[in-house]
This record gives structure tokens, C-alpha cells and sequence, in this order.
């Protein structure tokens, strides 16, 4: 990692200017190229070997097992070591589990394969979203981070635009395996080009311990006492808790639905999940003025109520152009939400904690992710997913709205930081 601050790291500077964003916003649009391949891929792979939603729900539901686990740790990682280098690791990891699948799958089909691979890639993805967002300070200004996340979002939902549509054709043509090796491929590159970007400098720690260096617990729990000393940090992670048990499981319970009760193909399949990241490219353009206007808690308190609205009205429609417009706007709603969260943190958490408190944060809200997709899942094998996706939408809806009562309906544009800076110190 480089001493100096990178060449555009200074307020008021254009983000386009500043050639490290420029070149990590080329890096995110490869690896989003390639997740948007495995995002169709993964599910379709695990039909087609097993036929089961119920399976699907159990590799979506090990995966995030996996995530959760790794959070425990994945923030003192990211603390303590190269970020750079940790970005490159993980890309060239994902490379090789996913390459390894799409081998394997060329003269078998061994589904204790998927098993293995799926989970343990999620533990790479965890360990890369951990430092993705502890890197986008070390490189643009602090009034220009919601700025950078909406232009980041807007490329991955760019490249998504494409992605699931080409999964789909390729699935189609060539089975779901070959998709997944696109994947591996654009993780590959997107290693290679991690070389080419610098960070600033990280300043000095605080304290004469850095303080919570005691182990990896301890360090988790450095993490964890700021998200809970902070008391939107606190609301926001209790709320996302039960969204997460909602909706971890979703985007399989949209695919079968496609593929079993409504006899689609799997390019269909690709069409429809395609058609939903134009909300996400909507959601990167609009979040830096809704959140300027409204401030946080309006911004994201309407932004899921929305995206729960959309959630029951896919299992109240029964034509995929119709089912492909409600994704859309689930995915405008929940970008708005997501973006508006990630940004806050990484402008009220101190660099040094940025790694832990993002894991902490991560690991405590999706801690229900796993039960909650396999337990969507089932419901929707049993008694039909109509009605289970309209229950989750009315539920997202009563949930986001809760947050009115609560620190997050008072928040303002920029939320103030030191109550959580305190509760961190302690």
C-alpha cells in the first residue's frame, strides 16, 4: 500500500479525476460481470442437479452460514492487514473454487461439489465486501463517499444488466456450469487489476492498544460495542436482523417460481432478473439526491417500505413482464436502503475500526439470513409462493415503517458519529 494520499483524495476534487477510483470502478464492474453470472448460475446449477427449491434454500442458507462465521473474523482481518492485497486474494480464491466447478462439471455432476464450493466462496465474499467498503475511504474524500457508492452501485448494476441475461443464454446453451466459468474468469481479471490501484495512507491508531487488540474476539467485539454504543447504528442493525430473515432467500424463491408454477426457461429466468438491476442502476442515480433532500431516515425508511410493496406484489402477479417490473422496483428500493446504510458507517467510522465495525455490523444483521432462507424456502415449497411472498412484502413494509419510531426516523443528512466514538473508547 502506497504512503501518499491517492492523487484525488481531496474534498472538493472531481470523483473522475481521481484515476485509483477510476480504475477500482473498472475492477467492480468485472467481478460484478461475474456474480451477476453465478447469481443465475448457482440456483439453476442446483436445479438441475438435485430439482429441489428445498435444496436450493439449503445451499443459500450454508453460503450465509458461512458469511456469518467469517465475519467474526473477517473485520480483524481486514484491520490488520493489506487491503489491497486482501482484495486480490479473494478474487484470485473465487477464481479457483468456481473454476474448479466448472471443470468438474464438464464429465460429472457430483453435487456434493456445489456444497463444498458455494459455502466456502462465501467465505472469500465476505472477507472482499469487508474490505470493499473499508477501501472506498482510502480513496475518495468524505463528502463525495455516498457520491462513489452510487456511482460503484450503478456499475454493478450496469454490468448486471447484461449479465443475467448472457447466464441465462449460456445456461441455456451450454448448462449452468459454463456460466459459473465465465465467473471464474472475471474474478481473474479483476486480481490482476487490483495491482494498479494505490490507497491513502492510514492514519495513526489510537490508544496504546489499538483499542481492543486482545485477541480475535476482542477485536470482533471492538466492532461490535461501536455499532451498539451508536443508537442508529443499534436500530438499523436490529431491523435489518428481520429483513434479512425475509428476504435471504428470495431471490430462489423468484427463480423457481419462474421455472416451476409459471414453466419458464432458464433464459427467461436470465430476462427477468436482468430487467430487476434497472432499479439498481435507478437506485445509484438517484440515492445522493434522495438522501440529500429527505436525510437518512426518511430515505431509507420509505426506500423498504417500497421494496416490501414490490415483494408481495411479485407473488400477486402471474405475467413475467409484469413479475419483472416488481423486481425492478424491489431492487430500486432495497439500493436506495443499502446504499444509504453503507454509506453512513464509512463516514462515521474511524479507518482503523472501519474493517470491524462493517463485519460486526454485517455478521450480527445477516446472523438470521441462513434460517430465514431455508425456512422461506420450505414455506414456499408447502403451501406455494403467492402466498408467502405476499406475508414477507406486508411484513418488509410494518418493519422498514417501525423505523419512524425509533433514531432512524430523527436522522438527519450526516447523523453525528460521537456517541458511537465514545461507546468504542470505553
Amino acid at each position: 500500500m502506497s504512503g501518499h494520499r491517492p492523487d484525488a483524495a481531496v474534498a472538493g476534487t472531481s470523483l473522475w479525476r481521481n484515476s485509483n477510483y477510476r480504475t477500482f470502478l473498472g475492477i467492480q464492474t468485472l467481478s460484478a460481470i461475474g456474480d451477476s453470472f453465478s447469481y443465475v448460475a448457482i440456483p439453476l446449477l442446483v436445479l438441475q442437479v438435485t430439482g429441489s427449491l428445498v435444496q436450493m434454500g439449503i445451499v443459500t442458507g450454508l453460503t450465509g452460514v458461512a458469511s456469518i462465521t467469517t465475519g467474526v473474523f473477517a473485520g480483524v482481518v481486514v484491520d490488520r492487514f493489506d487491503r489491497r492485497t486482501l482484495l486480490m486474494i479473494c478474487d484470485g480464491a473465487r477464481c479457483v473454487l468456481y473454476g474448479t466447478v466448472a471443470v468438474v462439471f464438464l464429465v460429472a455432476e457430483p453435487s456434493w461439489l456445489i456444497y463444498l464450493v458455494v459455502p466456502l466462496a462465501g467465505v472469500f465474499s465476505m472477507i472482499f465486501q469487508v474490505t470493499y467498503v473499508a477501501v472506498v475511504p482510502a480513496i475518495v474524500p468524505t463528502d463525495q463517499i455516498t457520491r462513489a457508492n452510487g456511482h460503484l452501485y450503478a456499475t454493478y448494476a450496469i454490468a448486471s444488466v447484461a449479465g443475467p441475461a448472457l447466464a441465462g443464454l449460456v445456461a441455456a446453451a451450454f448448462g449452468a456450469a459454463a456460466a459459473i466459468g465465465v465467473d471464474a474468469i472475471t474474478f481473474a481479471v479483476a486480481a490482476i487489476g487490483v495491482l494498479f490501484i494505490r490507497l491513502a495512507a492510514r492514519p495513526a491508531q489510537p490508544g496504546p492498544a489499538d483499542a481492543e487488540a486482545g485477541g480475535v474476539r476482542n477485536e470482533f467485539l471492538a466492532g461490535a460495542r461501536f455499532v451498539w454504543a451508536h443508537p442508529l447504528l443499534r436500530q438499523l442493525t436490529l431491523l435489518l436482523s428481520l429483513l434479512t430473515f425475509l428476504t435471504y432467500g428470495l431471490t430462489d424463491t423468484v427463480i423457481f417460481r419462474l421455472k416451476d408454477e409459471l414453466g419458464q426457461s432458464d433464459a427467461v429466468v436470465g430476462y427477468v432478473l436482468t430487467a430487476g438491476t434497472v432499479g439498481t442502476f435507478v437506485a445509484s442515480s438517484v440515492v445522493a439526491r434522495v438522501r440529500g433532500r429527505l436525510g437518512f431516515g426518511p430515505s431509507w425508511i420509505s426506500a423498504f417500505s417500497l421494496a416490501g410493496l414490490a415483494v408481495a406484489g411479485m407473488g400477486l402477479v402471474h405475467h413475467v413482464p409484469a413479475l419483472a417490473v416488481f423486481m425492478a422496483v424491489m431492487l430500486l428500493g432495497s439500493g436506495v436502503a443499502g446504499i444509504c446504510s453503507m454509506s453512513l458507517r464509512q463516514e462515521i467510522t474511524p479507518s482503523h475500526l472501519l474493517g470491524r465495525v462493517t463485519a460486526a455490523f454485517w455478521t450480527i444483521h445477516s446472523a438470521l439470513g441462513p434460517l430465514g432462507a431455508a425456512t422461506i424456502t420450505a414455506l414456499a415449497a408447502g403451501f406455494g409462493v403467492t402466498p408467502v411472498l405476499v406475508v414477507v412484502g406486508t411484513a418488509m413494509v410494518l418493519i422498514a415503517l417501525s423505523g419512524a419510531f425509533s433514531s432512524i426516523g430523527r436522522a438527519g443528512v450526516t447523523p453525528a458519529a460521537e456517541p458511537a466514538l465514545e461507546g468504542a473508547r470505553s
